[in-house]
């Protein structure tokens, strides 16, 4: 076989480039290596203290799944779930929480997502505005917002309605800007020429184009804020958290297990329920591949 010049040096040069990625990669992964090094003696991880104290939650996961009489509580069910119907009110009322919430959230977003978005609003300053208003809002955890409104209206269900509601909007309005920010400009010119003014330049030209995201977006949220609804029960902001946070500090083992698992069967069927609510409005559901 006969060796071309072109066909040597383009050989050298793909060595050459093959090298220098292996060299890139392996100098992103020591990288990364070195800050998980770093981020993990900030934050004071001691694998000793890990290893060492496994055993208390191994232990204190096993424990949940036995009565007070020490049998496993599958052999009695009906001890198992006692409270089962208060919990399911419990319940219902931590699903409202999330229900009004991711509701009144949605709708703060759809507000705030218009001024945030930069093709359709000529505001810089309202534009900026705006994003940080947003950013502001997700950025503070739940729990905290939930904390505050705890102290300033009491006790109950309307503290975490508020933290949910807020929490939402400043998700939602992001991801709801990002969505006006990639359409299709040609519609809204088309309004824009025969007159219509900012409203309805939003109204007739860009809502159409981004109102089955915007229910996607908004369905996946209520997933999470299901979640999140329960976990705000444990600063007193009602809900199915508040015994759920009262059983693990009282040791009531069997009700702990009772309780998870009936939070986690209904986020179970509430994400199965909107995940195909979600593929038919972005069309990728089974009825739309017919």
């Amino acid at each position: 076989m006969v060796n071309h010049p072109e066909h040597n040096a383009l050989l050298q040069a793909y060595k050459l480039s093959t090298l220098r990625r292996r060299q890139q990669f392996g100098s992103g992964v020591a990288m990364v290596l070195l800050l998980s090094m770093l981020a993990a003696w900030m934050a004071e991880v001691d694998l000793v203290k890990f290893y060492d104290n496994i055993g208390n939650f191994t232990s204190y996961i096993g424990r949940i799944f036995y009565l007070e009489s020490g049998q496993a509580v599958i052999r009695d069910p009906f001890e198992w779930f006692w409270g089962l119907n208060k919990w399911m009110a419990l319940l219902g009322e931590t699903l409202m929480m999330a229900y009004v919430g991711t509701l009144l959230g949605t709708l703060g977003a759809v507000l705030f997502c218009f001024t945030a978005s930069k093709n359709v609003t000529h505001s810089e300053a309202l534009v900026f505005v705006t994003r940080r208003f947003m950013e502001f809002c997700r950025t503070v955890p739940e729990l905290v917002f939930a904390l505050i409104f705890v102290v300033a209206f009491g006790l109950g269900p309307m503290a975490g309605v508020l933290a949910i509601a807020i929490h939402t909007m400043g998700a939602l309005g992001k991801l709801f800007a990002e969505v006006v920010e990639n359409i299709d400009m040609k519609p809204i010119h088309g309004v824009v020429a025969t007159g219509a003014n900012w409203v309805q330049k939003i109204r007739f030209a860009v809502l159409p184009q981004v109102m089955s995201n915007f229910a996607s977006y908004a369905l996946l949220r209520f997933e999470i804020n299901v979640r999140g609804a329960a976990v705000l029960g444990f600063v007193g902001a009602g809900g199915i958290g508040e015994t759920l946070i009262s059983a693990i500090r009282k040791f009531y083992y069997a009700d702990v297990s009772a309780l998870l698992i009936l939070i986690i069967l209904t986020v179970v069927v509430i994400d199965s329920l909107t995940d195909k609510l979600r593929h038919q409005l972005i069309g990728s559901g089974p009825e739309s591949k017919a």
